[in-house]
């Protein structure tokens, strides 16, 4: 016997392989089996190469370059056009102060733009039960136009907006943090000063967003301030003929702008003027001077905003800002440090050695991106996706979750 069991034992070893294969091959497939039946991981993309976006959004390829978060931007403007709605009031007489632009040209046509396009608009809806927002339709540049008093335009407004109050129900749901007004002149802001519930709680879309006179950035809306009809076409894929470093010319209407003349005026690499050129006659020479300038100052004068801003952009002049406290026209979506310059105002006395510090590579790179952004700060009549107006919405849209009392 024991020699069968010695026997038994020597022949053992092929039979254990074997085995110890099938073990191994069981879990083999049993493992493949089930990672199968798990959900296939999404391909991972380079951070610089952007997803698959809707047919609605803006081109993949510029969205790296301009946008914070180009798919929060692409998803949330789908989201907005998808569901946003806006009622206006219909209280007032058309032909006066309300619901009525004054004019769709000048540097406060941005008002009148917004006017016009939100009664042609999808947003807006008839039903005041199925609206976001509720838009107090009331014009201070029209007011100012027709040379109505700051006093008198005060008490128009209180007796205005106090007048919906009393009538309609929507206000007191949200002490008023779901409505809003538009005003692009500067004496749009000074309007609503009888109501000091409506600067604290509603939103503001003013072209004069500065943080020194109780604009709340996050709760209100920077308005783009744009001089149209632009006199010239868009600049763009023009870098050879920039070979002026830097220009400016205008009225000396502020601190900074008297400073950046007595500084620069005689500079002979900074074309810096004290005297305003005129826009609408002879050879265009204040728009031509876009086209060959790199660098467009851009200062700020009785308020922080300046049409010359929207100017460079749209002639494709890298706008060089110059002023402090200014919560710049969709900051939280596009990154102005990708197509401008974004200074203090005292950093006016390096201006020029600042300039002359971006090589030309980096002035390529912002002029790249500052010709991606141009469809954001012009107006249509009607508008057109991605336009001023769609972006002004889209603001709007972003602060339109409020708490209903």
């Amino acid at each position: 016997m024991a020699g069968r069991l010695a026997g038994a034992g020597a022949s053992s070893p092929l039979p254990r392989a074997l085995l110890l294969l099938a073990v191994v091959a069981l879990f083999s497939i049993s493992f493949l089996s089930l990672r199968s039946l798990r959900p296939a991981a999404p391909p991972s993309l380079p951070l610089d190469e952007p997803r698959r976006l809707p047919l609605s959004s803006p081109p993949p390829a510029s969205l790296p370059s301009v946008y914070h978060s180009p798919e929060a931007f692409a998803a949330g403007y789908a989201e907005m056009e998808r569901s946003f709605k806006v009622y206006i009031y219909p209280d007032g007489d058309p032909k006066t102060f309300y619901q009525t632009p004054r004019k769709l040209t000048g540097k406060y046509a941005s008002e009148g733009y917004f006017f016009q396009n939100i009664r042609e608009s999808r947003f807006r809806t008839e039903d005041p039960d199925k609206a976001d927002l509720f838009f107090v339709p009331i014009s201070p540049h029209k007011m100012r136009g027709k040379g109505t008093s700051y006093e008198n335009m005060t008490m128009i407004v209180k007796d205005y907006v106090e007048g919906l109050i009393s009538k309609y129900p929507y206000w007191n749901r949200t002490l008023g943090a779901d409505h809003f007004f538009v005003a692009c002149h500067d004496v749009g802001v000074r309007a609503f000063e009888g109501l000091p519930f409506m600067v604290k709680n509603s939103i503001r879309a003013v072209c004069s967003p500065s943080y020194n006179v109780d604009f709340i950035p996050h709760k209100d809306v920077a308005l783009p301030q744009v001089l149209q009809p632009f006199a010239l076409p868009e600049g763009g894929n023009d870098i050879e003929n920039r070979t002026n470093l830097g220009f400016w010319a205008g009225h000396r209407n502020s601190k900074i702008r008297v400073i950046l003349a007595r500084v620069w005026e005689n500079d002979t690499e900074l074309a810096i003027s004290n005297n305003r050129i005129n826009r609408a006659i002879g050879e265009l020479v204040y728009q031509k001077q876009f086209y060959r300038t790199k660098f467009c100052i851009c200062p700020g004068g009785s308020q922080v905003n300046s049409a010359r801003i929207s100017d460079s952009i749209h002639y494709g002049c890298v706008p060089v800002i110059l002023s402090d406290y200014y919560d710049l026209p969709f900051n939280d979506v596009l990154d102005w440090r990708k197509f401008a310059v974004v200074l203090k105002e005292r950093d006016v006395y390096e201006l020029k050695s600042i300039l002359k510090s971006f090589s030309q590579q980096e002035f390529v790179a912002f002029h790249k991106s500052l010709v991606q952004v141009q469809k954001h700060f012009v107006w249509h009549s009607p508008p057109v996706p991605y336009d001023a107006f769609h972006m002004v919405m889209y603001e709007l849209w972003l602060r339109h979750h409020v708490i209903k009392y």
